[in-house]
């Protein structure tokens, strides 16, 4: 919410300083008669309404603060009878409702559960905020880049709901973009979403040869957007 006119504490209390609302409100009337009328126009009262402090005590001419309660700088406001009168009340009404948000604790065990709370909170966030970097980095990693990720690599960057790394096999061979044996269509590799890697290794002096599906960056977007549209 944006600050239309100072709010501060004073002796515990939310307080507006009184020259502020005068200044904001466009009075013509000269600051001290408009104040000072307005208490006795509608019986404000010191102490309950409003404070009055000195700013200036080593000047010549000393300057007598008025720091008003917040329902008193409502009720000024409203007997403008103006547009910013309006804007005013409606600014301080706003500032009411946002502090009743937040309930001070009264008692020590209450501000224990508090900060508690707060710490809980703090933590969540920090837990997100992490896993969401990650999901940037990986993101940034691989965007442009001529670089392969195994799919079940994708899974867990992903983190779609139940889509480990098996799902996500089954997942992409009902729509069929991956055959029976996990290999992609060729249309998927022609186009430059998918390729099949070739390794080998030895089996009792035997050489074997396996294949790996791996994923470019356009084929890890292809599978967001598939993931996107059926979790819909």
């Amino acid at each position: 919410m944006n600050e239309l006119i100072k709010i501060t504490h004073t002796e515990g209390k939310q307080t507006v300083n009184a020259r502020d609302l005068h200044a904001f409100l466009e009075v013509k009337t000269e600051f001290s008669h408009w104040i000072k009328r307005r208490i006795a126009e509608y019986g404000f009262t010191i102490g309950t309404d409003y404070v009055v402090a000195k700013n200036g005590e080593r000047v010549i001419i000393d300057k007598i603060e008025y720091y008003l309660s917040i329902d008193m700088a409502k009720e000024l406001s409203m007997v403008e009878r103006n547009e910013k009168g309006q804007q005013a009340r409606q600014y301080f009404i706003a500032c009411e409702k946002e502090l009743k948000t937040f309930v001070l604790p009264q008692t020590f065990s209450q501000a224990l559960l508090l900060a508690s709370q707060q710490a809980e909170q703090i933590e969540q966030q920090t837990a997100l905020l992490l896993e969401q970097q990650s999901k940037v980095e990986f993101h940034d990693a691989v965007t442009g880049s001529k670089t392969t990720t195994d799919l079940g690599t994708v899974a867990k960057v992903l983190n779609y709901p139940g889509m480990g790394r098996n799902n996500l096999f089954e997942f992409l061979r009902e729509n069929k973009i991956l055959m029976t044996n996990n290999r992609p269509y060729q249309r998927f590799v022609d186009s430059g979403h998918f390729r099949v890697v070739e390794s080998r290794y030895m089996v009792n002096l035997e050489e074997r040869i396996s294949f790996k599906t791996v994923v470019f960056q356009k084929g890890i977007k292809m599978i967001k957007k598939l993931l996107d549209e059926s979790a819909k």
